[in-house]
C-alpha cells in the first residue's frame, strides 16, 4: 500500500496549508471568543476559501467542481483543521452533502442544485435529521416499533408535500441555502421503512430557522433549529423513492453511500488536524518555557507526554489515509467507523496531554489551549454518542 502523494494531492495540501496559516489562524481565536453564537460566523473566510475551491472540492467536474479524490479531501481537511477545526468543518460539510447529491439525486436535481451551488460563494449545504426528541435513536431504531426516531411529518397533496415539525442542532441551519431533510411519510411502520428524503431550499414557503445554539466548542460552526409550519416542497424534490430514504442513501444515520460514507472520514481527518496543532504547540512550548532553570522539555515527564501525543497522532494519520485510500478504491469496510471511534479517543487524550504540559505555568489556561480542548470534546457527541457509534461492531462480524 503506497501512501506517497501525487503532485496534485501535494498541491492541494500546500494550498490548504498556506490558506490556513495566512487566512484562518489569524482570525481563529477572535471568532471563537465572540459570545453570541450567530455572530461568530463570517462570510469573508468562506468566500476567500471558496474562490480557491475549498467549498466545492467534492463536486464532479461536469458540474463545475474540482472532483478531488478522498485522499486529497482528507489532506485538505487536516490542514484547515490545524488552524481551526470549526472553520475546516464549515467547508467540508459542503463536501459531505455534495457527495450525497452525486450518489442519490437524479440528473435533473443535480443540474438544478449543483450548478447554483458552484456559482455562489455563499451557497452552503446542510441536512436535517436530529429533532428535539430524536437523536441517537435515528441511528439504531427498533425494527418492530414505529414510535422511536424522527417525527417530522410529510403529507402529499397533489404535486407537493406539506411538512410539519422541527429539527434541532442542525449544522449550517442558520446560514445554509439548501438542505436534505428526512421526514416521516408513513408513521405506521418502523423508521427505516417509512421515511422520505427531501431537498428543501432555505426560501421554501413555511420553512424558517429558529434559535442558533451556543456551544462550548466549534463556536464558528453554526447549529440551529429548523421549523416547518405547512412548508410546501414540490414532489420533484424527493430524493430517491417515497419511504425509501434508507434504501436509496443510507439515510437516518445509515452509512452506505454519499454523505454518510464520507462522514466518518471527515471527522477523523478533522481530529487529526487538531492533534497536529496540539503536538506542534506542545513541542514549541516545551522548548521555550523554563522551569527550575532549564527548558521544560528537559523533564522526563514532559518528554513522555509529548512522545505519547506524537505516537497517537501518527497512528491516527495512518488510519485516516488508509480509510481515504479505501474509499477511492470503493473498498467499503468497518475501517471508517473504527477510525471515527479511534479519533474521538485520540483527539481528546492528545489535547488533554497538551493541557497538562501547559499547566506548568501555574494552571493558567491560554486561549489557544482552551480552544483545542473545547473543540476536541465535541467528538463525544458527533455522529451519535459514543455508545451508539459502537454499532460499527456489527460490520466487523459481517
Amino acid at each position: 500500500m503506497d501512501f506517497s502523494l501525487s503532485n496534485e494531492q501535494r498541491s492541494w495540501q500546500m494550498l490548504a496549508r498556506k490558506f490556513a496559516d495566512e487566512e484562518i489562524r489569524p482570525i481563529s481565536l477572535e471568532r471563537d471568543a465572540i459570545p453570541t453564537a450567530r455572530e461568530t460566523w463570517t462570510w469573508d473566510i468562506i468566500k476567500k476559501g471558496s474562490k480557491l475551491g475549498f467549498r466545492t472540492m467534492a463536486v464532479p467536474k461536469k458540474y463545475g467542481g474540482q472532483e478531488t479524490d478522498f485522499v486529497t479531501q482528507a489532506l485538505v481537511m487536516t490542514e484547515l483543521a490545524k488552524a481551526d477545526s470549526a472553520i475546516s468543518k464549515a467547508f467540508s460539510q459542503n463536501w459531505k452533502w455534495s457527495h450525497l447529491i452525486s450518489a442519490a439525486c437524479t440528473d435533473e436535481q443535480k443540474e438544478r442544485f449543483l450548478k447554483p451551488f458552484v456559482a455562489d460563494d455563499t451557497f452552503v449545504l446542510g441536512k436535517g435529521i436530529t429533532e428535539p426528541g430524536a437523536g441517537s435513536d435515528n441511528r439504531m431504531p427498533p425494527t418492530d416499533d414505529p414510535k422511536p426516531g424522527l417525527r417530522l411529518k410529510a403529507e402529499r397533496h397533489g404535486d407537493e408535500w406539506i411538512l410539519n415539525g422541527e429539527k434541532a442542532f442542525i449544522a449550517n441551519a442558520p446560514i445554509g441555502k439548501l438542505f436534505f431533510v428526512d421526514a416521516r411519510t408513513d408513521p405506521t411502520v418502523p423508521l427505516k421503512q417509512g421515511i422520505t428524503m427531501f431537498l428543501v431550499p432555505s426560501d421554501t414557503p413555511g420553512f424558517r430557522i429558529g434559535k442558533v445554539f451556543n456551544k462550548s466548542g466549534w463556536r464558528f460552526y453554526q447549529n440551529g433549529e429548523m421549523i416547518f409550519e405547512n412548508a410546501r416542497v414540490p414532489h420533484a424534490n424527493v430524493v430517491g423513492e417515497v419511504n425509501g430514504a434508507v434504501r436509496k442513501t443510507g439515510g437516518a444515520g445509515g452509512d452506505t453511500t454519499g454523505g454518510d460514507l464520507f462522514g466518518d472520514l471527515e471527522l477523523s481527518a478533522n481530529a487529526l488536524g487538531i492533534c497536529d496543532d496540539a503536538c506542534d504547540s506542545a513541542l514549541r512550548y516545551g522548548k521555550t518555557a523554563r522551569q527550575g532553570g532549564q527548558a521544560l522539555f528537559a523533564q522526563q515527564q514532559v518528554q513522555l507526554k509529548i512522545n505519547r501525543m506524537y505516537m497517537m497522532t501518527e497512528a491516527l494519520r495512518s488510519f485516516v489515509l488508509r480509510v481515504a485510500w479505501e474509499h477511492d478504491r470503493k473498498i467499503h469496510s468497518c475501517n471508517a467507523g473504527l477510525a471515527m471511534n479511534y479519533s474521538c479517543d485520540v483527539v481528546q487524550e492528545v489535547t488533554e496531554l497538551y493541557m497538562d504540559i501547559r499547566s506548568a505555568d501555574g494552571g493558567h489556561m491560554d486561549p489557544h489551549t482552551d480552544k483545542l480542548v473545547r473543540d476536541s470534546f465535541i467528538w463525544s457527541h458527533l455522529a451519535g454518542d459514543s455508545v451508539s457509534r459502537m454499532k460499527v461492531t456489527r460490520r466487523i462480524i459481517n
